[in-house]
């Protein structure tokens, strides 16, 4: 049968980035000290299309993911999948990112009663001019109570549900745990929040988070000196945003660092 997309192109156009997002699969990811973990993920791939190919090939995207979805990952282990796209298209570059919930089992402060709470995760690789890159994402809700809210207030502050979002880049003969990274990130807030709580776990989160008041900025600076000394990570990437339950708009934060 004809091949349209092989046929020769005449725009003089490189395409930088061509290929499929919003692929619906299921992914095995393992767990820290436990059972693997089956995901339902969204993928998105992508290729470099040189200026002479009409087109790419959506189906072959599909057809290595189809395979890679039986495979055992942790995040790194996606760059066998990324090479295996861009050998089967012929192309020079690619992309690929798994966003997925990932659920750990968390218990109460108090009562230590457990309940799976999920976490909005993903897994991205890049390569570029034979260069590989892979970039671990994660976002935390978590509490925040203002400090100026409470100096200045003689009954109360105000708090707020906040999301720390955080990427990392690492070498891939290391691993850095999704587990590990969520407890840390948590450990920067005024305090975690919880899915099953409890009347003696709601007294304990209320007063810690009173006890550890935290503007978005401060936060973020807490985040930022944990990944800074954190082995093995040479790049991050952290936003904080707190949804504020007295304004009408969220206070934000920022920051993006090479370590090495």
């Amino acid at each position: 049968m004809k091949d349209i997309q092989n046929l020769k192109d005449d725009r003089n156009v490189d395409i930088q980035k061509v290929g499929i997002k919003n692929l619906y699969l299921p992914l095995i990811v393992q767990r820290k000290n436990s059972t693997d973990q089956i995901v339902s993920a969204v993928a998105r791939a992508n290729v470099s299309l040189p200026k002479h190919y009409k087109g790419t090939h959506m189906s072959r995207f599909v057809e290595v993911l189809s395979e890679w979805q039986n495979k055992h990952l942790l995040g790194v282990d996606i760059r066998g999948c990324l090479e295996k796209i861009i050998k089967k298209l012929n192309a020079q570059s690619g992309e690929l990112k798994f966003t997925f919930t990932y659920f750990i089992d968390k218990k109460s402060p108090v009562k230590k009663m457990s309940a799976p709470m999920g976490y909005k995760c993903s897994f991205e690789g890049r390569i570029v001019e034979g260069i590989n890159k892979f970039i671990l994402g994660v976002s935390v809700p978590v509490t925040t109570l203002c400090p100026c809210s409470k100096e200045i207030s003689e009954n109360g502050a105000h708090n707020q549900r906040a999301i720390i979002n955080v990427k990392i880049s690492y070498d891939e003969s290391k691993q850095i745990w999704l587990e590990d990274l969520i407890e840390m990130i948590e450990s920067c807030a005024s305090c975690p929040v919880y899915t099953l709580l409890k009347r003696e776990d709601e007294k304990y989160v209320t007063e810690r988070a009173w006890e550890n008041p935290k503007f978005v900025e401060d936060v973020l600076r807490d985040v930022v000196v944990k990944l800074r000394n954190t082995p093995n990570i040479n790049e991050f990437e952290v936003d904080c945003e707190a949804m504020e339950s007295i304004h009408n708009h969220s206070a934000w934060a920022y920051q993006h660092e090479i370590l090495s």
